[in-house]
């Protein structure tokens, strides 16, 4: 079992940054691979980022590459999510999520648990 607990979100301006943290709990953190989705009013849940549960190998849908950055620690049970230049489109409620399967990594269904979620505003 594995709780998962966001934090670090709030309202920024377009172009500003954020960094949200996700804080695992138990001892099995490392071996799962991390993931951040997010999800916006009136729309699915959608896949932003993953990290390997190493943290050798990253994943970034479209959207978000080369803006945000997905890092993990370990000895810690952290898993961060770098946000720069953000954008008004980037306003969602973002969830931390572990999963051990290393397939289909941007399918909502691959993930065993989820955080509660962190609201991110960008204004315009």
């Amino acid at each position: 079992q594995v709780q998962l607990v966001e934090s670090g979100g709030g309202l920024v301006q377009a172009g500003g940054s954020l960094r949200l943290s996700c804080e695992a709990s138990g001892r099995t953190f490392s071996t799962y691979g991390m993931g951040w989705f997010r999800q916006a009013p009136g729309k699915e849940r959608e896949f932003v980022t993953r990290i390997s549960r190493s943290g050798a190998n990253t994943y970034y849908a479209d959207s978000v590459k080369g803006r945000f950055t997905i890092s993990r620690d370990n000895a810690k049970n952290l898993v961060y999510l770098q946000m720069n230049s953000l954008k008004p489109g980037d306003t969602a409620v973002y969830y931390c999520a572990a999963g051990s399967s290393g397939l289909r990594i941007t399918s909502v269904t691959t993930y065993d648990y989820w955080g509660q979620g962190t609201q991110v505003t960008v204004s315009s």
